[in-house]
Protein backbone atom coordinates (compact mmCIF):
# COMPACT_ATOMS: atom_id res chain seq x y z
CA UNK A 1 0.00 0.00 0.00
CA UNK A 2 1.35 3.21 -0.94
CA UNK A 3 0.72 6.28 1.32
CA UNK A 4 1.16 9.82 0.05
CA UNK A 5 2.36 12.75 2.09
CA UNK A 6 -0.81 14.58 3.75
CA UNK A 7 -1.06 18.07 2.27
CA UNK A 8 -1.78 21.39 4.81
CA UNK A 9 -5.58 21.02 3.23
CA UNK A 10 -5.83 17.72 3.66
CA UNK A 11 -4.89 17.82 7.21
CA UNK A 12 -7.21 20.18 8.12
CA UNK A 13 -10.02 17.61 7.01
CA UNK A 14 -9.09 14.86 8.66
CA UNK A 15 -10.47 15.52 12.00
CA UNK A 16 -13.69 16.03 10.77
CA UNK A 17 -13.34 12.39 9.57
CA UNK A 18 -12.39 11.30 12.99
CA UNK A 19 -15.24 13.19 14.52
CA UNK A 20 -17.57 11.61 11.86
CA UNK A 21 -16.26 7.82 12.63
CA UNK A 22 -16.37 8.18 16.50
CA UNK A 23 -20.17 8.58 16.40
CA UNK A 24 -20.67 5.45 14.79
CA UNK A 25 -20.03 1.95 16.34
CA UNK A 26 -17.93 -0.26 14.52
CA UNK A 27 -19.83 -3.62 15.63
CA UNK A 28 -22.88 -2.17 13.70
CA UNK A 29 -20.94 -0.58 10.68
CA UNK A 30 -17.80 -2.44 10.15
CA UNK A 31 -17.37 -0.81 6.50
CA UNK A 32 -17.78 2.37 5.57
CA UNK A 33 -17.58 4.24 2.22
CA UNK A 34 -16.62 7.53 1.38
CA UNK A 35 -20.18 8.15 -0.50
CA UNK A 36 -21.12 7.61 2.84
CA UNK A 37 -18.68 9.91 4.62
CA UNK A 38 -19.35 12.59 1.62
CA UNK A 39 -22.77 12.92 1.99
CA UNK A 40 -22.69 13.14 5.67
CA UNK A 41 -19.92 15.82 5.61
CA UNK A 42 -21.33 17.44 3.08
CA UNK A 43 -17.40 17.33 0.70
CA UNK A 44 -16.57 15.75 -2.42
CA UNK A 45 -16.56 12.19 -2.86
CA UNK A 46 -13.45 12.65 -5.07
CA UNK A 47 -11.56 14.75 -2.53
CA UNK A 48 -12.76 11.78 0.34
CA UNK A 49 -10.94 9.67 -1.03
CA UNK A 50 -8.09 11.42 -1.89
CA UNK A 51 -8.00 12.51 1.50
CA UNK A 52 -7.89 8.91 2.90
CA UNK A 53 -5.58 7.38 0.73
CA UNK A 54 -2.78 9.51 2.56
CA UNK A 55 -3.76 7.46 5.80
CA UNK A 56 -5.30 4.36 4.72
CA UNK A 57 -4.99 3.40 1.12
CA UNK A 58 -7.93 2.70 -1.38
CA UNK A 59 -11.04 1.11 0.35
CA UNK A 60 -12.52 -2.51 -0.43
CA UNK A 61 -14.50 -2.79 -3.63
CA UNK A 62 -18.22 -2.90 -2.55
CA UNK A 63 -17.75 -2.61 1.11
CA UNK A 64 -15.49 1.09 1.33
CA UNK A 65 -13.06 0.86 4.52
CA UNK A 66 -12.90 -0.77 7.40
CA UNK A 67 -14.41 1.53 10.08
CA UNK A 68 -12.36 0.57 13.25
CA UNK A 69 -9.03 -0.41 11.22
CA UNK A 70 -9.88 3.51 9.73
CA UNK A 71 -10.39 5.31 13.09
CA UNK A 72 -7.03 4.17 14.31
CA UNK A 73 -5.22 5.26 11.36
CA UNK A 74 -6.45 8.79 11.28
CA UNK A 75 -5.70 8.84 15.59
CA UNK A 76 -2.04 7.48 14.38
CA UNK A 77 -1.70 10.49 11.56
CA UNK A 78 -2.91 13.05 13.81
CA UNK A 79 -0.82 12.41 16.35
CA UNK A 80 -3.81 11.66 19.00
CA UNK A 81 -1.97 8.55 20.72
CA UNK A 82 1.03 10.43 21.48
CA UNK A 83 1.05 14.06 21.77
CA UNK A 84 3.93 16.16 20.65
CA UNK A 85 5.81 18.63 23.29
CA UNK A 86 6.08 22.39 22.03
CA UNK A 87 7.55 25.49 23.51
CA UNK A 88 6.37 29.12 22.63
CA UNK A 89 8.76 32.55 23.31
CA UNK A 90 6.87 35.21 23.96
CA UNK A 91 3.93 35.55 25.73
CA UNK A 92 2.66 38.67 24.96
CA UNK A 93 -1.05 38.92 23.11
CA UNK A 94 -0.60 37.30 19.82
CA UNK A 95 1.22 34.65 22.16
CA UNK A 96 -1.04 34.57 24.94
CA UNK A 97 -3.76 33.96 22.60
CA UNK A 98 -2.12 30.48 21.48
CA UNK A 99 -1.61 29.39 24.90
CA UNK A 100 -5.50 29.98 25.43
CA UNK A 101 -6.17 28.02 22.15
CA UNK A 102 -7.04 24.37 22.39
CA UNK A 103 -7.37 22.78 19.54
CA UNK A 104 -3.34 22.08 19.13
CA UNK A 105 -4.27 18.79 20.47
CA UNK A 106 -6.08 17.71 17.88
CA UNK A 107 -3.58 17.50 15.71
CA UNK A 108 -0.92 15.65 18.12
CA UNK A 109 0.99 18.69 19.21
CA UNK A 110 0.87 20.19 22.99
CA UNK A 111 2.00 23.42 24.29
CA UNK A 112 3.65 23.15 27.35
CA UNK A 113 5.63 25.53 28.11
CA UNK A 114 6.31 29.46 27.46
CA UNK A 115 9.26 31.98 27.82
CA UNK A 116 9.58 35.35 28.03
CA UNK A 117 12.76 37.66 28.09
CA UNK A 118 10.75 38.78 32.01
CA UNK A 119 12.84 36.93 34.47
CA UNK A 120 10.04 36.10 36.88
CA UNK A 121 7.30 33.02 36.40
CA UNK A 122 3.74 34.08 35.67
CA UNK A 123 0.97 32.07 34.99
CA UNK A 124 -1.30 32.42 31.98
CA UNK A 125 -3.72 29.82 33.25
CA UNK A 126 -3.98 26.87 35.38
CA UNK A 127 -1.76 24.48 32.94
CA UNK A 128 1.04 26.74 31.20
CA UNK A 129 3.34 28.63 33.05
CA UNK A 130 5.64 31.41 31.30
CA UNK A 131 9.30 31.01 32.56
CA UNK A 132 12.35 32.80 31.87
CA UNK A 133 14.16 32.66 28.95
CA UNK A 134 17.40 31.84 31.13
CA UNK A 135 15.55 28.12 31.40
CA UNK A 136 15.13 27.90 27.99
CA UNK A 137 17.65 25.33 27.01
CA UNK A 138 17.96 23.10 29.77
CA UNK A 139 14.71 22.95 29.61
CA UNK A 140 14.29 21.93 25.94
CA UNK A 141 17.26 19.57 26.44
CA UNK A 142 15.62 18.01 29.36
CA UNK A 143 12.06 17.35 27.61
CA UNK A 144 13.81 16.74 24.18
CA UNK A 145 11.37 19.31 22.89
CA UNK A 146 11.24 19.68 19.13
CA UNK A 147 8.71 22.56 18.28
CA UNK A 148 9.20 25.55 18.76
CA UNK A 149 6.73 28.20 18.58
CA UNK A 150 8.41 32.18 17.84
CA UNK A 151 5.96 34.94 18.86
CA UNK A 152 8.34 37.84 19.15
CA UNK A 153 8.97 41.14 17.99
CA UNK A 154 11.14 41.39 14.62
CA UNK A 155 14.45 42.23 16.08
CA UNK A 156 14.48 39.32 18.56
CA UNK A 157 12.99 36.36 16.52
CA UNK A 158 16.59 35.53 14.71
CA UNK A 159 18.13 35.27 18.05
CA UNK A 160 15.35 33.65 19.52
CA UNK A 161 15.43 30.89 16.69
CA UNK A 162 19.39 30.41 17.13
CA UNK A 163 18.15 29.74 20.68
CA UNK A 164 16.19 27.41 19.44
CA UNK A 165 18.48 25.56 17.11
CA UNK A 166 20.67 25.42 19.97
CA UNK A 167 18.37 23.66 22.06
CA UNK A 168 17.96 20.85 19.89
CA UNK A 169 14.54 22.36 18.41
CA UNK A 170 13.98 21.17 14.69
CA UNK A 171 10.77 22.33 13.57
CA UNK A 172 10.05 26.08 14.45
CA UNK A 173 6.33 27.90 13.70
CA UNK A 174 7.34 31.35 13.19
CA UNK A 175 4.93 34.53 13.24
CA UNK A 176 7.59 37.23 13.65
CA UNK A 177 7.00 39.34 10.43
CA UNK A 178 10.34 38.57 8.86
CA UNK A 179 12.64 35.72 7.36
CA UNK A 180 14.78 33.25 9.82
CA UNK A 181 17.69 31.46 8.71
CA UNK A 182 17.84 28.02 9.89
CA UNK A 183 20.49 24.92 9.04
CA UNK A 184 19.42 22.42 7.00
CA UNK A 185 17.22 19.73 9.11
CA UNK A 186 15.61 22.35 10.61
CA UNK A 187 12.04 22.79 9.52
CA UNK A 188 10.70 26.15 9.43
CA UNK A 189 6.78 27.48 8.89
CA UNK A 190 6.24 31.28 8.58
CA UNK A 191 2.90 32.72 9.39
CA UNK A 192 2.56 36.64 7.95
CA UNK A 193 -0.54 37.32 9.73
CA UNK A 194 -0.53 41.03 8.03
CA UNK A 195 0.15 39.54 4.54
CA UNK A 196 -3.11 36.80 4.98
CA UNK A 197 -5.47 39.82 5.95
CA UNK A 198 -4.01 41.59 3.16
CA UNK A 199 -4.53 38.96 0.99
CA UNK A 200 -7.99 38.88 2.37
CA UNK A 201 -8.57 42.23 1.71
CA UNK A 202 -7.95 41.72 -2.08
CA UNK A 203 -9.75 39.02 -2.68
CA UNK A 204 -12.80 40.49 -1.36
CA UNK A 205 -12.25 43.35 -3.01
CA UNK A 206 -11.82 41.58 -6.70
CA UNK A 207 -15.16 39.74 -5.96
CA UNK A 208 -16.86 43.07 -5.50
CA UNK A 209 -15.92 44.31 -8.57
CA UNK A 210 -16.80 40.97 -10.34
Amino acid sequence: MKIVPVSKATLGRLPGYLKLLRKISPDKVPYISATTISKELNLGEVQVRKDLATVSGEGKPRLGYATEELIKKLEDCLGYNELTGAVLVGAGKLGGALLQYEGFERFGVEIIAAFDKNEHTINIDSKIEVLPMSRFESFCKERNIRIGIITVVEESAQDVCNQMVRSGITAIWNFAPCKLQVPDGVLLQNENLALSLAHLSNQLSRSDKE
